[in-house]
């Protein structure tokens, strides 16, 4: 009998920590740092961080992820895990193995593509090609004036880091950007390790639908209810298979308080 099932193409490999987190038709969870309660205060204590996700590594959980939060904005009321979200991937890449290192979401206007794109590949390569890079735009406007930059040109401005990114990326690039340029005898080292890295876009960014569907090596989005959640998914995915031929993982954050009714109907928390 002739088969004439579709085979799903499935996710187009990128490096070890995007590969172990993303499989086709699967559900994977990982945990955003810091890994405690700290509902009184903007600032955690970040006490025991490095226990608790050497834990989280051990238990099975796939990925730890970090926040691009540079200032404590008071009217925001959290502020991540207060260190840099680089230097802390290079601290926790000496302290794991085989747990992949997120980042969600990396503002990309609010820092120089080369910087990024340096800083990245190097927790990439000294991690073993574990490292995710979520990118986004930028959601709080507090942050634009302390570093000098218009908060209404932050869609131009992800989408030339972006661009800036991704040709840092290869060999010897030269090229000639808003944000820079590159010759012949100027190259950004080190590579990444698998000669590129996974680029996860935040929300929209500022940019169509299409964009982020041919762009990203995947899309962070917010939690909505189920049935908005799945037509959300099904559009962006119908773009990328259109644009690409094959699907994209697609991430979403959420708090979770589990309840010891294990019947309990799901509530959300803000």
């Amino acid at each position: 009998m002739l088969n004439t099932a579709i085979r799903d193409p499935g996710f187009c490999p990128i490096n070890a920590g995007y590969d172990s987190v993303f499989k086709p038709n699967k559900l994977s969870i990982g945990l955003v740092v810091p890994v405690e309660t700290y509902a009184t205060s903007a600032v955690p204590t970040m006490a025991n961080q490095l226990e608790r996700i050497q834990l989280a590594e051990e238990l099975g959980f796939t990925a730890v992820w970090l926040r691009d939060v540079p200032f404590n904005v008071e009217s925001f009321g959290d502020a991540g895990q207060i260190f840099d979200p680089f230097v802390y991937l290079g601290y926790l890449a000496a302290q794991t193995s085989s747990i992949a290192l997120g980042v969600a979401s990396i503002v990309l206007p609010l820092r120089h593509p080369a910087h990024v794109a340096k800083s990245a590949a190097s927790v990439d390569v000294l991690s073993g090609g574990r490292l995710i890079l979520g990118i986004a735009s930028g959601d709080r406007p507090d942050e634009y004036p302390a570093l000098g930059i218009p908060y209404h040109s932050r869609g131009e401005r992800f989408r030339d880091s972006y661009d800036y990114i991704r040709r840092a990326a290869e060999s010897s690039p030269a090229f000639a950007s808003g944000l820079g340029q590159l010759s012949d005898n100027l190259d950004l080292l080190p590579k990444p390790s698998s000669g590129k890295l996974p680029l996860l876009v935040t929300g929209s960014s500022q940019q169509s639908p299409e964009w982020v569907a041919l762009n990203g090596d995947g899309w962070m989005t917010y939690p909505r209810h189920e049935s908005a959640q799945a037509r959300l998914i099904e559009e962006f995915q119908s773009k990328a298979i259109s644009a690409l031929g094959a699907p994209k993982p697609v991430m979403e954050p959420l708090y979770i308080d589990l309840a010891e009714d294990p019947d309990a109907v799901p509530k959300p928390i803000h």
